[in-house]
């Protein structure tokens, strides 16, 4: 093992020797291996958290062996093609066997959309090349410990994940701080949330990396500093977890009812199934009374003004008798002489003896399922997607109340977004001590991304130091405490109820407060500074 890295060359075959570095085929094939290992650290792999620090120092193990900044990016965009290609290819799913697109167009599609998110690590790795330690350093004699290249590495992964989470509309999903729920940083999110988690554990992978460099080229082991860091950020993730936040709130914990209906997707929004749902729903809602009862993302697939009244008049007078608050997913309209406008994809609340039905319009729209980017109708007219243009929601919408307890209210692919949440937690007067979401993620499968969302719903209630509460189409149905467990579940692809007795909470984490602001701040700061430093390195040369 002894010996320079340099020493790996003369090994390869002669033909590798002489083909440029960034067309060297085992290189790709690590990175690909990589990225595909990556994904196996997301849910529903256990102990995902463990295996996501191994792959990031893989990760950043092959960037920093590579002799170019060209064969650097090809690595970095081989992982994360492999990472993203198999960790989203369920959007195949919806777009080909439920949404009727072509196998062709819908692979097509996916492989582009792989492509595009690939373009983040790749960044991370380009600024991480520029504003580390140059390769020559890291590799030199005496093998030492590079803060400079660790801190580097760390702010550009955090970066370029937050950057993803936000250029053109955002696409978060697969955040590396979400296979952390279970994982030794988890105690870490309610004060710097998922992209903060990101941030130390590129740091602890950057810095195991080296140590592994330094024992690969010298046959030494740079133990002290990484294992000491590495250790005391586990050892404070893990007393982190037991710090309280937020406290319980002053109102009787809420007995709560979560409906499953199972409908199928390929019938959802055909009259039969509109009928079969709106029936069903009438009887899992009036089975049994409970404080409040929530039905998912879209559970009455009509618009609001064509809702049966014998459906309207049953609810209104189960919720009057029993004293049953009830939440049910349906479309929002404006209604106009010429047929409704500005559709809205809503949730609305029926409050025991009240006349007034709540409303909220999710805010943060799904580019192609319900807003159509500006020159894209065509690929949308390719996809049996009804609905394909819905009008959004205000950023900040008032909480739902069932008693004196505030319910904050989001619908399916809005609680990727943790600052967004934290903002409405934070800008409300009476901030929420439970959050919910109603999703429909049928157009999906049975694949992971349900058991990926309910990951991510355990990454906001981690931030927030909130329950909770997820009613589904076809599953994950659960229930998170504020701890950030699972603690009921139902099973998935079955019609059903979820009952459970759930305690609110008051209290703001320092996320909530602060949201993704210090990590931002902390990774733009050594970014510039350390570019700084390069420049003027060069312009000295």
């Amino acid at each position: 093992m002894a010996g320079s890295c340099r020493t790996l060359i003369p090994m390869l075959p002669a033909q590798a020797r002489a083909t440029p570095d960034w067309q060297q085929p085992w290189p790709l094939l690590v990175a690909i291996l990589a990225g595909l290992a990556h994904t196996l650290s997301f849910a529903p792999t256990p102990y995902g958290g463990w295996l996501e620090i191994a792959t990031l120092t893989w990760f950043y193990t092959l960037i920093a062996y590579r002799r170019t900044l060209c064969a650097t990016l090809v690595s970095a965009c081989a992982f994360g093609f492999s990472h993203f290609a198999s960790g989203v290819f369920w959007l195949y799913i919806s777009m080909h066997v439920y949404g009727g697109m072509p196998a062709i167009i819908a692979l097509t599609a996916l492989i582009l959309f792989a492509l595009y998110l690939a373009a983040w690590p790749t960044l991370a790795a380009a600024l991480w090349y520029f504003c580390s330690a140059t390769r020559s350093d890291i590799m030199a004699a005496p093998p030492s410990i590079h803060w400079r290249s660790s801190l580097a590495f760390a702010s550009a992964w955090a970066l370029s994940e937050w950057l993803r989470g936000v250029i053109l509309t955002g696409f978060p999903w697969l955040a590396s701080g979400y296979a952390q729920v279970a994982g030794p940083f988890a105690g870490y999110a309610a004060v710097i949330g998922v992209y903060g988690v990101g941030w130390l554990l590129a740091f602890n992978a950057a810095l195991i990396g080296q140590m592994l460099i330094a024992a690969f080229k010298r046959g030494k082991w740079v133990l002290s500093a990484p294992l000491i860091i590495f250790v005391t950020c586990i050892t404070g993730g893990s007393a982190a977890t037991k710090v309280a936040w937020t406290n319980p709130a002053p109102h009787a914990p809420l007995t709560v009812r979560l409906l499953q209906g199972n409908v199928q997707q390929e019938i959802k929004f055909e009259q039969q199934g509109v009928d079969m749902a709106i029936a069903l729903y009438q009887e899992l809602i009036t089975a049994q009374p409970a404080d409040l009862i929530i039905t998912p993302e879209t559970g009455i697939p009509v618009l609001e003004q064509d809702i049966p009244e014998s459906f309207a008049y049953t609810i209104r007078d189960f919720a009057d008798k029993t004293g049953s608050a009830i939440i049910f997913g349906a479309a929002g309209a404006t209604l106009t002489p010429t047929g409704p406008v500005d559709l809205t994809n809503s949730l609305f609340g029926v409050t025991p003896r009240s006349p007034i039905l709540y409303r909220y319009d999710k805010h943060h729209l799904v580019p192609f399922g319900e807003f159509i980017p500006w020159g894209f109708h065509w690929f949308v007219a390719l996809m049996k997607i009804p609905l394909g243009d819905f009008a959004r929601g205000p950023a900040i919408q008032q909480p739902f109340f069932v008693g004196a307890q505030p319910l904050a209210l989001n619908i399916c692919y809005e609680d990727i977004f943790g600052e967004e949440i934290a903002r409405t937690l934070r800008q409300t007067p009476i901030p929420a001590g439970i959050l919910v979401n109603a999703t429909n993620l049928a157009w999906f499968g049975d694949t992971i991304a349900l058991d990926q969302h309910l990951q991510i719903a355990q990454m906001r209630a981690l931030e927030t130091g909130r329950p909770v509460l997820r009613a589904t189409n076809t599953g994950a149905t659960a229930i998170i405490g504020y701890d950030g467990r699972v603690e009921k579940k139902l099973t998935t692809f079955s019609i059903g109820s979820l009952e459970a007795r759930v305690q609110g909470r008051v209290g703001v984490t320092p996320y909530i407060t602060y949201g993704n602001m210090p990590v931002l701040v902390v990774s733009l700061l050594l970014l510039a500074i350390f570019a700084a430093q390069r420049i003027k390195m060069l312009y000295i040369r």
